[in-house]
């Protein structure tokens, strides 16, 4: 193998680099690499429309070749690859760069190095979020936190948003609140944020890590060389086993957030009140107000720790306790994530098709009483007997959709073999609305009829939306008593 080339953003003016893949990220990293003077070659494995026009897009530039349909060969004379998210440390293109020793980059890697160029830009700090569940969420609450506050901010990263466009944007910055995926950290070794936090860690995408200590590993990334707190998650004592481990900067605390009664140096809720006892006075015997429960939309309990999270963040970078309590306020969930439908016949129907895996949809059946749940898809490789244990008590009912609904059935049999279950065998593009009439039958009022699949949707649907979509349309004919014509 050979030695590792050691490069500098300063030193990309007449290099070879390679960006592995097109779309959010790889469009705006070729930009800024031939910005930079770097001659680009963009590499991607699909050869579509989609991807034939951003090609003639970045090939306008000049400098910037792009080879579609093959994105494991690694071009001659590269010097550095810029990956997107999502390419596996095991691909062909990185083993060979690993034996001709080029390294590689992150789309983030390069935007962390390149924030504040031109020489003498301001550089806004970075307050980061990962987790297996609910970064969106929580970066978005923190945004409106800091707005509330008067900052200029945004809400950047794994969130659809590039961190490249925004760093190398006209638009001044005081601070940004950015949301980071495992595949991310990953590769952006040089990282070092104002203050980050782990919300949760549950097994998934194991299949790209090897490994859930690899998962972990590379989510505690997030915490190297935090400067004023590294927030963590009580409930989840593994997001504090990896504060423990990170190398931070001299004076930086370990801040937790609870849903129960705060310790010093916490956030958490007493009497319905959002308080905190980690950026106050006196920790030991002083708490400060928030805000009310009642001001987190919607007040699900894991949303509720979402709201702590991005408060403990936004107190780390100093701002007022009114602004905590403005910004909830003004926060509104994205679609499709526990959002309340409709009431028909006085049963809730609830769309969380975001819950993709088991650790979400877990969390959403812990914020209803009484539910019929409809639940199924691509399993990723998870099983569901855990799942199904904590919930068999609240379940009126279960509706089975998807590729790999036997999973769930066979762990409902074992578990749950009282909760009448209806097992649907189609994927057409009625099946959904087959799934809320069965699932309204099982209903009583009272209820919440929740979606919350567990499993991914590209199996009948192109994403989750799409998912979610189909449910509240079948919700809404229910509703006016329309009977679709494939029933």
């Amino acid at each position: 193998m050979a030695s590792p080339v050691t490069l500098d953003v300063s030193d990309l003016a007449g290099r070879h680099v390679t960006v592995a893949g097109l779309g959010v990220s790889g469009v705006p990293a070729a930009r800024a690499l031939r910005g930079l003077g770097a001659t680009v070659t963009v590499v991607n494995g699909v050869d579509g429309e989609r991807q034939r026009a951003e090609a003639a897009e970045l090939e306008a530039l000049g400098g910037v070749t792009v080879r579609l349909g093959d994105g494991d060969t690694l071009p001659p004379g590269t010097e550095l690859i810029v990956t997107t998210p999502g390419w596996k440390p095991s691909s062909p293109l990185f083993l060979a760069a690993a034996e001709a020793g080029v390294p590689v980059w992150g789309d983030v890697e390069l935007a962390w190095r390149l924030r504040g160029t031109p020489a003498g830009k301001p550089a806004p700090p970075w307050l980061a979020v990962t987790g297996t569940n609910g970064k969106t969420t929580t970066v978005r609450m923190l945004a409106a936190i800091l707005e509330a506050a008067g900052l200029r901010t945004a809400a950047v990263g794994n969130i659809g948003v590039s961190l490249l466009d925004v760093v190398l944007g006209d638009e001044p910055y005081d601070v940004l609140a950015v949301e980071l995926s495992s595949y991310q950290l990953h590769w952006a070794p040089s990282l070092r944020a104002h203050s980050g936090a782990v919300l949760n860690l549950a097994p998934d995408h194991l299949d790209w890590h090897g490994s859930m200590a690899a998962y972990a590993a590379d989510k505690g990334r997030i915490y190297e060389g935090n400067q004023v707190a590294c927030v963590y998650n009580v409930a989840d004592p593994a997001t504090e086993d990896l504060v423990r481990a990170a190398d931070v900067e001299e004076g930086c605390r370990a801040i937790g957030f609870t849903l129960g009664t705060p310790g010093p140096s916490q956030l958490g809720v007493v009497e319905n009140i959002l308080v905190d006892r980690a950026f106050v006075a006196n920790r030991q015997k002083q708490a400060q107000e928030l805000a009310e429960v009642s001001d987190v939309n919607p007040p699900a309990p894991h949303n509720i720790a979402n709201a702590l999270a991005a408060a403990a963040l936004a107190r780390a970078f100093g701002v007022p306790p009114t602004a905590v309590r403005d910004g909830l306020r003004a926060f509104r969930p994205d679609p499709h994530r526990v959002e309340h439908v409709a009431d028909v016949a006085g049963v809730a129907y609830v769309d969380d098709s975001k819950a993709t895996n088991t650790h979400a949809a877990q969390a959403s059946l812990d914020s209803f009483e009484h539910i019929v749940w409809i639940a199924g898809g691509l399993a990723k490789g998870a099983t569901f007997d855990e799942l199904v244990v904590a919930s068999a008590k609240r379940l009126r009912g279960v509706v089975l959709i998807g590729a790999d609904r036997a999973l769930i059935g066979e762990a409902l049999a074992r578990h749950a073999a009282d909760v009448p279950v209806v097992d649907l065998d189609r994927t057409d593009t009625g099946a959904m609305a087959a799934a809320v009439r069965e699932a309204a039958r099982l209903a009583r009022p009272g209820d919440t009829v929740l979606l919350a699949p567990a499993c991914a949707s590209m199996d009948m649907f192109v994403n989750y939306n799409k998912r979610g979509d189909a449910f509240a349309a079948a919700v809404h004919d229910l509703a006016s008593g329309r009977v679709p014509d494939d029933q």
